[in-house]
């Protein structure tokens, strides 16, 4: 049996090369063109390249999202463009359209993964598309862990399983959703989604022709969101999914932070090593999460828990904020970083790193700009300094804070 891959959303480079930092064994990203997020930054062709040579470098695969609902305009400059990723070795694309999978299989020899988008929910399904060539079945999302392990059961060996295990839950089924094109002219199907079901909304009533009034349809302090489904998040069921033959673990947010994609990832990379190497958890994994952004967790449609319960939810909330990303380890106990938020002398800071010195912290008491001089506090966007340090940090490493930090 396949180890569990940890598979890692990547919105950008920076966030690419976070992503492999904190042990991702597979990233996924889109072109300019094709993919479903159309507002994170994604790569141009030169930045495809310098990615997937940079991944492989470090033995990591990379997974190309062609995964729009096409129209027959799309298919404009298609095949080049997947002829171009041939070429570049990546490691397989995500496709959803049929159309696009008869020009991947026909034309080249990219390895076709099959996008939740294409809704497979049956067995039926799920063998069709292998013989049409499919290497990788994204399962829908509504689908309990009996429904994957029967799926997966009946097909070969080498055809893997990926599934989605942490992250936002779109409120339509399996992402095919025209509520944000009715409402903004933004097509959710083309990657352009404005994800109104993220919107506070009210009751309006006409009481006569010109004479609206709205009424709050109350949840909770913080707001009415009857449309906005609380995070996945399967942390603390890695046993389960590995046993239900899921070869790829999937984080969705490819327009999530930096700091969200190092936090997430590293967080999960932990819980797969403690499950392989028999441990207990080495640390609170759910109040790990709770400290990048999320909208409470739950365990979506994986063990036929009551799906009302998704939904009881409102904003964005996190317990800790980015404070800066480490650029090199000075020799004279110092390190480099970079700003993010600000931070001054008397500041606990707490890394955020795939070695030994996870969770530990750093007490700011010497803080020094590029140019010699002392600090009292940081508060430039992206100004490098340096801060008195004990520890050894890497490159790539993160500082955070708790929310209202008092010293």
């Amino acid at each position: 049996m396949k180890k569990l891959e940890l598979l890692s959303p990547c919105g950008d480079y920076e966030r690419l090369v976070t992503a492999i930092h904190f042990g991702a064994d597979a990233v996924y990203f889109a072109g300019k063109r094709f993919g479903l997020r159309a507002f994170s930054d994604n790569f141009d062709e030169e930045e495809i390249i310098k990615a997937t040579t940079y991944a492989h470098e470090h033995n990591v695969k990379v997974y190309i999202t062609v995964n729009i609902l096409a129209h027959n305009e799309d298919f404009n400059g298609l095949l080049d463009y997947l002829k171009f990723l041939d070429k570049v070795h990546v490691d397989g694309v995500i496709v959803s359209d049929l159309g696009i999978a008869s020009l991947v299989t026909k034309y080249t020899s990219l390895e076709l993964h099959v996008s939740t988008q294409a809704n497979i929910t049956n067995v039926y399904s799920a063998k069709m598309w292998v013989n049409l060539g499919a290497k990788r079945l994204v399962l829908a999302r509504e689908l309990s862990l009996e429904e994957i392990k029967a799926i997966k059961k009946e097909l070969p060996e080498d055809i893997d399983i990926e599934c989605f295990g942490h992250g936002a839950m779109c409120i339509s089924y399996s992402g095919r959703c025209l509520l944000s094109n009715y409402l903004t002219g933004r097509d959710s199907n083309k990657g352009a989604c404005a994800q109104p079901c993220r919107w506070n909304y009210a009751l309006g009533i006409k009481n006569s022709k010109d004479d609206t009034v709205y009424y709050p349809i109350l949840e909770d302090n913080k707001g009415t969101y009857i449309l906005n489904s609380k995070d996945l998040c399967l942390i603390e069921h890695i046993k389960d999914l590995v046993e239900a033959g899921i070869t790829s673990l999937k984080i969705e947010g490819r327009m999530k932070s930096n700091y969200y994609v190092a936090t997430v990832t590293n967080a999960y990379r932990r819980a797969i090593d403690d499950y392989y190497n028999k441990k207990n958890p080495s640390f609170d994994y759910i109040e790990e999460l709770q400290k990048t952004s999320n909208r409470a967790f739950t365990t979506g449609f994986y063990y036929h828990s009551d799906h009302k319960t998704n939904n009881e939810t409102s904003s964005l909330s996190q317990t800790h904020k980015y404070i800066a990303v480490v650029l090199d380890q000075d020799k004279e106990g110092f390190i480099k970083v970079e700003h993010r938020n600000k931070f001054k002398l008397g500041d606990t800071l707490e890394v955020l790193s795939p070695t030994s010195n996870f969770d530990k912290t750093i007490k700011v008491n010497e803080i020094i700009d590029c140019y010699g001089n002392k600090l009292g506090e940081v508060k430039k966007i992206k100004e490098q300094v340096y801060i008195k340090s004990d520890l050894k940090l890497e490159k790539y490493d993160i500082l955070r804070m708790k929310e209202n930090n008092e010293n």
